[in-house]
């Protein structure tokens, strides 16, 4: 089992936007040209065309073979991969550095996934380690949003000047 510090003292930053236009708004500013990215959740492949420019290399994947398929013909200039987002050896398997990675989680955008979302991005901190995850998911930037890091007050003692 991992340690809290192995889960979320590492290295990756989390992004939560909610919905396609934030989801995208992020690229120029969270991607640069020395980036190997994952996009899970591609579908036909828009948002990874988005992406390219950007970066070294983006691979984008998605459950669907349909999907991937289709992205394939639109984008034969991209890699595509049919992957099930939360099979993370799989993604391990293809066998980049990746530096980011996008998620859309769409399908699961509710409270009731929230948990499944949290797991999902530690076991890609975990076993990927990138720089950043950024997910679209309503749920997780709602819960984000409600959320403050508590840092206790510094001792008095430590505040106050020593006098001689």
């Amino acid at each position: 089992m991992a340690t809290q510090n192995q889960l979320f003292g590492g290295p990756t930053d989390f992004v939560a936007t909610r919905g396609v236009k934030e989801y995208r708004e992020t690229i120029p500013v969270w991607v640069n040209a020395n980036d190997v990215v994952l996009e899970i959740g591609c579908e036909w492949g828009t948002t990874t065309t988005l992406i390219a420019p950007y970066c070294k290399k983006v691979i984008g994947t998605d459950i669907s073979p349909k999907c991937i398929e289709r992205a394939r013909e639109r984008h034969p200039e991209l890699n595509f991969a049919v992957l099930d987002g939360f099979d993370v050896k799989a993604a391990l398997d293809l066998g980049e550095p990746f530096s980011k990675i996008y998620i859309d989680m769409s399908g699961m955008s509710g409270y009731n996934s929230l948990l499944d979302t949290i797991a999902l991005l530690t076991s890609y901190a975990t076993v990927l380690r990138p720089q950043a995850i950024i997910v679209k998911s309503s749920a997780l930037k709602r819960f984000a949003g409600r959320c403050h890091a508590w840092r206790s007050p510094q001792k008095e003692s430590e505040t106050r000047p020593i006098l001689l």
